[in-house]
């Protein structure tokens, strides 16, 4: 299908994606070749020791999903031949500096690339300090020196989160942050530093240690959430995402820089079809945990809004923030997010998920319905905790007892519960700032650029819809997304039990 208007800003365009084997990516790649079949070619940099590792990495982990069905059923026998015309896979890695490319690789894609769509990094709120400065920080780094070798670049795209504003209170403007300044009054963020800080302390491991991979990893990710919380971000996935804002402000300037700070992203509404996910993602857990009965509290408050965009919505808006900051030499900020416009309570979402378990009932081993129970849910996380130590922590630590002077026959059961213990105060203390987040994100400049995309005249408002105004959020809870987040948890398990 081929229009005009944002889709015609890509026709025989050269695309560098970075990030592209991961949910949003994906997405990006299947759009711009579904809408624009003239574009020139995607380079999708992807982690492999060489080019056909690469090339197996695109065809398994990208094109093979069934978010590619729509293609591959318009382009029958030939969907194949169309990839391989469109599709590069690069094997490198922003971590690197020139993405760990040949000197020659560098030169020839430097002279072809039009856009950069940077959406390498790692999301895990529990990262080590070492892995998520590397790619967060230090890829955006990487990423600048290469783009200023584009001689022919007309865009960077570099998708972010709108929770780089931490725990913020209030309205939460599209504004760059001031370079080095922290969210902690005061405090500033050197990020050399930082990267001073984790290779002293990896050397004094190793020397300490020799090569105890183990304690490294377990160091690493206490140290990134301790920095974390020490200049004022609550995990070091937003901590080292705001850095790279930052180094990207300073390195930047005079690149033509779009940032996107999406919020929770949750599954396609529309686009290529309604439900497609990958990953367990963020309120995602509550859903597959309450399925599994896995659930007996956990922390809530019905009052807070929580902020949830689908994700064809966020690459809608990416494409189409694209088309409108083209070429223009100045950084413009995003909020992709759908509160300020159309707020979602938590009670809502309570209110869907019993909802469709009513209308999908969970059924035991015997085949016997599961009858819905809600959780304990408690407004403070301070209750929650203590609430989980004197119900499961002191009979656990009672059955360790226990376990010692029967000799062992309570071992497997002790580490199971205490594990899954473990896990579920860990999630708590995790979403605690998501949960109770006070702060609701500005979305001026989201609402301009769908004001100008809705008036084009080549009906871009309805294939590039990002306007969250048109969901209706229990509908698309319960018919949508819920079942499609258990369906992908199940899949997965089907997937570890048979393996």
């Amino acid at each position: 299908m081929e229009t005009g208007g944002i889709a015609e800003r890509f026709r025989d365009k050269t695309i560098l994606i970075t990030g592209a084997t991961g949910f949003l990516g994906k997405l990006l790649v299947e759009k711009i070749l579904r809408v624009q079949p003239e574009v020139r070619k995607l380079y999708l940099l992807v982690r492999a020791p060489d080019a056909i590792a690469a090339e197996e990495r695109v065809l398994t982990e990208v094109v093979g999903k069934g978010l590619f069905d729509v293609l591959r059923e318009q382009y029958g026998a030939g969907f194949n031949s169309f990839i391989k015309e469109k599709i590069y896979a690069l094997p490198g890695d922003v971590m690197h500096e020139n993405f760990g490319l040949e000197s020659y690789e560098v030169l020839q894609l430097s002279q072809k690339v039009d856009i950069i769509v940077n959406g390498a990094a790692t999301t895990n709120f529990m990262e080590r300090y070492d892995v998520a400065l590397a790619t967060n920080a230090a890829g955006v780094m990487h990423l600048c020196q290469f783009a200023k070798q584009c001689d022919n670049l007309k865009m960077v795209l570099h998708v972010s989160t709108a929770y780089v504003a931490g725990e913020q209170a209030g309205q939460l403007l599209e504004k760059p942050f001031q370079i080095g300044r922290a969210l902690r009054l005061d405090y500033q963020l050197d990020i050399e530093a930082e990267l001073q800080l984790v290779d002293s302390i990896k050397s004094e491991l190793r020397i300490k240690c020799s090569s105890d991979d183990k304690l490294e990893k377990t160091t690493m990710r206490k140290l990134g959430l301790k920095r974390a919380t020490h200049f004022g971000w609550p995990n070091t996935y937003v901590l080292t995402k705001a850095m790279g804002e930052m180094l990207l402000q300073q390195l930047g300037q005079d690149l033509p820089v779009v940032i996107v700070r999406p919020s929770m992203i949750t599954s396609t509404f529309q686009e290529p079809m309604p439900g497609w996910i990958e990953e367990t993602r963020t309120i995602d857990v509550i859903f597959v945990a309450y399925n599994d009965q896995t659930l007996p509290c956990f922390i809530f408050d019905g009052s807070v809004i929580f902020d949830l965009i689908p994700g064809d919505m966020v690459i809608n808006a990416m494409m189409a923030a694209i088309n409108s900051q083209w070429n223009k030499r100045a950084q413009v900020i995003y909020h992709v997010t759908s509160a300020h416009q159309n707020p979602l309570p938590v009670s809502l979402i309570e209110e869907s998920m019993f909802r469709y378990f009513d209308i999908n009932p969970r059924t035991s081993k015997d085949g016997k319905a599961i009858k819905n129970k809600r959780p304990l849910a408690f407004k403070r996380l301070a209750y929650f905790q203590a609430y989980m130590i004197l119900r499961y922590k002191l009979p656990l630590e009672m059955m360790r007892a226990a376990n010692v002077l029967l000799g062992g026959i309570y071992t497997k059961n002790y580490y199971e519960f205490n594990r899954d213990y473990n896990i579920l105060m860990t999630v708590a203390k995790l979403f605690a700032p998501y949960v109770f987040f006070k702060g609701w994100f500005d979305d001026t400049n989201l609402r301009k650029l769908w004001k100008a995309t809705a008036m084009d005249q080549n009906d871009d408002a309805s294939i590039f819809n990002f306007d969250p105004k048109c969901i209706n959020w229990s509908s698309y809870l319960v018919n949508t997304h819920i079942p499609a987040a258990i369906k992908y948890a199940n899949d997965q398990k089907a997937k570890a039990r048979s393996a």
